[in-house]
């Protein structure tokens, strides 16, 4: 394990001090006294990299790519991890019993591809319906109008647990998104009838801290972490 955390990347080090301070900051201003988890998002980021931020104190990691993931989960320390990008029906069995919660479930065919192989793995998985808050039309994601029964439909399913919602909001928008995914999170909240509710997916690098503002209980950072990655089309 102690190669795991040999290297040292000063630039994560600044990076993750200036979060955690930006993240403390959000919660005082809004007079939040529950508990934001900083998401590091590994989409291209090598594993020793990722393992110094988990050294540094990150327990949650978010893999976007099915194949990136399996190629680099042996190497990496040991943490949560979270799937959060778009999901494939047939890349589902390949990370059904090697992820904590799957955030990006955009479709009753997708759920029920995930209850299917959870049922095979004797496991009931956390899941997250994605809500397209902005109503654009190169987003995934469930329009907020269709989130109410989207997320009742999810709740027949027996091997899947849905334990909140996720969004990723338009570019450049105004608090008001932000303020209208949280009224969604709650008005569902709170007409549910039993079953844990608790999480809310909702900010990235450049506009964490109005997601925090508006009660995002995960806040998903890459960039503002490890730096601007270098993408490629594999």
């Amino acid at each position: 394990m102690e190669k795991l955390f040999s290297a040292e990347f000063p630039d994560i080090r600044e990076n993750y001090g200036v979060i955690c301070g930006n993240i403390e900051k959000a919660m005082a201003l809004s007079n939040r006294r529950d508990k934001v988890k900083l998401m590091a998002v590994t989409k291209t980021v090598p594993p020793e990299r990722v393992n110094f931020a988990v050294g540094l104190g990150i327990k949650l990691l978010g893999e976007n790519r099915v194949q990136e993931y399996l190629e680099k989960r042996e190497s990496y320390a040991p943490a949560e991890v979270h799937f959060i990008g778009s999901l494939q029906t047939n890349k589902v069995k390949y990370i059904i019993d090697k992820v904590s919660l799957i955030h990006s479930v955009d479709s009753l065919h997708l759920a029920q591809e995930i209850d299917r192989r959870a049922a095979q793995h004797g496991i009931v998985m956390d899941i997250l319906a994605e809500i397209n808050i902005g109503g654009e039309e190169t987003k995934g994601g469930i329009l907020s109008e269709s989130a109410k029964s989207f997320c009742g439909e999810l709740e027949t399913l027996k091997n899947i647990r849905l334990r909140g919602l996720m969004t990723i909001p338009p570019a450049g928008c105004g608090e008001e998104v932000f303020a209208r995914m949280q009224d969604l999170f709650e008005e569902i909240k709170a007409k549910r009838k039993g079953g844990l509710f608790d999480t809310l997916s909702m900010g990235m690098s450049g506009d964490y801290q109005t997601a925090i503002k508006h009660g995002a209980t995960i806040v998903r950072i890459g960039s503002a972490l490890f730096g601007q990655r270098k993408y490629n089309n594999k």
